[in-house]
């Protein structure tokens, strides 16, 4: 039996880390490691987009799940039943593509956040063809699109180092690389979070880190 306090650390990063809050973590990281491209100086200037994001990829699924849970189309806010999962992954997915099909046409959107949002949307759908035939960890899809982007940004966009400023205590030249390490440490927590609660199988983690992982790289080929 898995230590109640373990149990407990593993509660909290499975909700910090939620699935629906992972394409927010990427817009904040594209804004961290260069704001620039978004035309501006700090993150602080473009929180209009980090809300638009946050309100159309965490809030309006969560609460069409909250919906759906009111009148009993699901069992639980856990989605255990891959069965459960369908209609959230369906809805999910249709705010996923809007939001792409806004940015793609905008100007003022940076490739890199076009990139990451469309890898998101094809993890989501590949995480939906394979929930119909045995359950996948949206957690793992959610983690390892994270660790692409960052792959993607370091590799295709050449990002060596990045300025993170602290305020008050001042600013640092911080690398890339390593980013990618505690992106990796943090996928690695959510993983082993899942598997102390016994959410998932190994095998529905890897094949889902693997699914997020390399949706980044399709989303790079085709959008390119």
């Amino acid at each position: 039996m898995t230590n109640p306090i373990l149990r407990n650390i593993a509660t909290v990063i499975s909700i910090l880390f939620h699935p629906l809050l992972i394409v927010t973590y990427m817009l904040t990281l594209l804004l961290v490691v260069n704001p620039y491209q978004f035309g501006v100086y700090s993150i602080v200037e473009q929180w209009k987009l980090v809300l638009l994001v946050f309100l159309s990829t965490f809030i309006m699924p969560a609460f069409a799940v909250v919906m759906m849970r009111s009148l009993n189309m699901v069992s639980s806010f856990d989605l255990e039943d891959k069965q459960e999962r369908i209609g959230p992954y369906i809805i999910t997915g249709v705010f996923y593509m809007w939001m792409f099909i806004n940015f793609k046409n905008n100007q003022a959107i940076p490739l890199a956040l076009t990139v990451a949002i469309l890898g998101a949307t094809i993890g989501l759908f590949i995480a939906f063809f394979v929930n119909n035939f045995t359950k996948i960890s949206a957690h793992a899809v959610g983690m390892g699109g994270l660790v692409g982007m960052t792959v993607v940004n370091t590799l295709y966009f050449n990002y060596d180092t990045f300025s993170l400023n602290l305020g008050r205590t001042g600013a640092f030249e911080v690398s890339t690389n390593f980013l990618l390490l505690v992106i990796l440490v943090l996928a690695g927590a959510v993983c082993t979070s899942r598997l102390l609660l016994n959410a998932h199988t190994s095998k529905q983690l890897y094949g889902g880190f693997a699914a997020g992982f390399l949706s980044q790289f399709i989303a790079l080929y085709f959008l390119a």
